[in-house]
């Protein structure tokens, strides 16, 4: 006989004892991984939160997350560090953030535009915004304003489409560049107007409203940087871009009620999370932003640079996106922009 053979086998109950402990210590390892997830998300925040603007310092996404940074710091007992990352119309930022871990600390902070419109108009998109990132809450509702040359001899929207009618190919309006907002929302003007103008791109829309002023160009949508020249005098305001007027000037029409009734240039800057980041954290961040939005100091923060502040809940701000997606993609495909 062999070793095994002088083994005395164990009894039933031995062997029923053994594989309830074997059991037991299953069940307590599945207890704690489950409520691992759970008891992070409760300890949530533990560690500073970076925030990742996918524009430039001074810009209105930039603004936004700045706006908001003492507020959430001063909420959540954490520092939020705002580290902007520009490039591609903010799809370095909106990489960066996808790739993240999914952990609750790492957010992007972007505008409406490349979110809804760059999506269709690069070439390459590094990421799918609707798999990689998770919407948690809307910033703000930016408008254009469709702004003149004080020079030129039309004084109201009416009187611009009546000379770019009767003057084909006569004026030219900047943009900050091609695939740009203001350069998507103009050729929505052309599209629902039937005028006929030419396109002059710019590197940012502080050279566009330069040559503006300067007199190279006539006419074009601005995000809220040539406000103070409308007060001066120099630049006329000719129509607000959005579904309704702005608190700013009240007493200026939209486009829309000045006869393009589908007319909505409207974008909406907002803040992300990486997929799969947990609903919990999503939930809470959204409170804490909706809180901030409503409180006036921060609100006037956003009216100042021409926005509106916007609170919604995740789903809300979601759909706001697909719908401004939706649309602004029909545009870019019926007039064949591309950046």
């Amino acid at each position: 006989m062999n070793d095994i053979d002088h083994r005395k086998k164990p009894g039933a109950w031995t062997r029923l004892a053994h594989r309830l402990g074997q059991s037991t210590v299953l069940a307590a390892a599945l207890w704690a991984g489950a409520t691992a997830p759970a008891a992070a998300q409760a300890d949530w925040p533990a560690k500073p939160i970076r925030f990742i603007v996918g524009f430039p310092p001074g810009s209105s996404p930039d603004v936004a997350a700045r706006a908001l940074a003492p507020g959430l710091i001063q909420a959540l007992g954490q520092p939020v560090v705002v580290e902007n990352r520009s490039g591609v119309t903010g799809m370095l930022a909106a990489e960066a953030v996808a790739r993240a871990p999914n952990d609750g600390y790492t957010f992007l902070v972007t505008s409406g535009s490349s979110m809804s419109i760059s999506i269709h108009t690069l070439p390459r998109v590094p990421i799918n915004p609707e798999k990689d990132l998770m919407p948690v809450a809307a910033v703000a509702r930016i408008e254009l304003f469709l702004v003149s040359d004080a020079r030129q001899s039309f004084r109201n929207f009416q009187e611009l489409l009546a000379y770019a009618k009767a003057h084909p190919g006569k004026l030219t309006y900047g943009s900050p560049g091609t695939g740009s907002a203001p350069h998507v929302a103009t050729e929505m003007l052309r599209a629902q107007s039937g005028i006929n103008v030419v396109h002059a791109p710019y590197r940012g829309a502080s050279p566009a409203l330069q040559d503006l002023l300067g007199g190279t160009t006539q006419f074009l949508f601005d995000p809220g940087i040539a406000l103070e020249h409308v007060r001066g005098g120099r630049l006329r305001l000719l129509a607000v871009g959005s579904t309704k007027r702005s608190p700013l000037f009240p007493d200026t029409p939209t486009v829309r009620e000045l006869g393009l009734a589908d007319f909505d240039a409207g974008t909406t800057h907002g803040i992300y999370a990486p997929a799969g980041t947990p609903t919990a954290i999503v939930n809470r961040m959204n409170a804490e932003i909706n809180k901030l939005l409503a409180q006036p100091q921060v609100a006037q923060q956003f009216t100042a640079i021409g926005a509106e502040a916007t609170p919604m809940s995740p789903a809300q701000f979601g759909a706001l996106i697909q719908r401004d997606s939706a649309r602004y993609g029909a545009i870019v495909r019926e007039r064949g922009i591309k950046e």
